[in-house]
């Protein structure tokens, strides 16, 4: 397994402040993925970077949390399997059951650690050439 990328995210029921302190910070939006629906939940992702090239993640859902933020870290992997196996092997769990979220372009899980870190393991999909 590769890790293709590795970065931070926040998940908030406050987005918009969220953003708007980054945006502060010199980060700009690169793209939103809104209506991503998984285990009854439908979020919105907003990607962020700033001139350095570092990434954060901008996590927007319906679901109930137990604070109003939480952080953990994206990983980008070149094959999904594999590094959610890994995890499992490590104790963690995915937060959606057996569940992934696919999106056309992108494979995610949400996993958590026994000792309540997360991870989100994403594979970006290539559409096939012809």
């Amino acid at each position: 397994m590769k890790i293709t990328s590795f970065n931070p995210f926040i998940a908030t029921a406050r987005p918009d402040e969220t953003v708007s302190l980054f945006e502060e910070m010199g980060f700009e939006k690169r793209h939103i993925k809104q209506g991503i629906e998984i285990a009854d939940r439908n979020d919105t992702v907003i990607r962020m970077k700033d001139a350095n090239g570092f990434h954060l993640d901008v996590l927007q859902s319906n679901e109930e949390q137990p604070r109003d933020d939480s952080i953990g870290i994206r990983m980008n992997v070149d094959d999904f399997d594999e590094a959610c196996r890994m995890l499992l092997d490590h104790g963690f769990r995915n937060v959606y059951g057996g569940e992934t979220v696919q999106t056309g372009s992108s494979k995610a899980a949400m996993m958590v650690s026994p000792s309540g870190f997360c991870i989100s393991v994403i594979q970006h999909l290539k559409k096939p050439e012809m």
